[in-house]
């Protein structure tokens, strides 16, 4: 995919919250050194309304916990970053996680 956004498509988070699928996001680009890094995870639920909609996603990184782990993952290319897309689509267990706002990607569903 151009750009390295990689967009998934995730069921609800909840049986009993019925708010239809979402998209997820990861985006990845080069660091200074050219190692891929995490750029930025968002997620958005798909409207169920037909018509053209347009929905602007923060976009968040993980941060490491402590200075030492920060400037061993500069150096080595091996920045946090989630394993499992549920975690940006779910939300739980976010609270205890930190993260940096990474900016907003703007995106537009067709809807029939």
């Amino acid at each position: 995919v151009p750009g390295g956004v990689r967009p998934r498509c995730q069921p609800p988070s909840h049986p009993r919250f019925l708010a239809g699928p979402q998209i997820v996001l990861s985006v990845y680009g080069p660091d200074f050194f050219g190692h891929d890094v995490v750029r930025g995870y968002g997620a958005v639920h798909v409207p169920f309304v037909p018509g053209r909609h347009k929905r602007t996603i923060a976009m968040f990184v993980p941060e490491s916990s402590s200075r030492l782990q920060q400037l061993t993952s500069w150096f080595t290319g091996r920045r946090p970053e989630f394993t499992d897309p549920r975690v940006v689509a779910q939300g739980e267990g976010r609270e205890v996680t930190r993260v940096r706002s990474q900016g907003f990607v703007t995106v537009s569903f067709n809807i029939m």
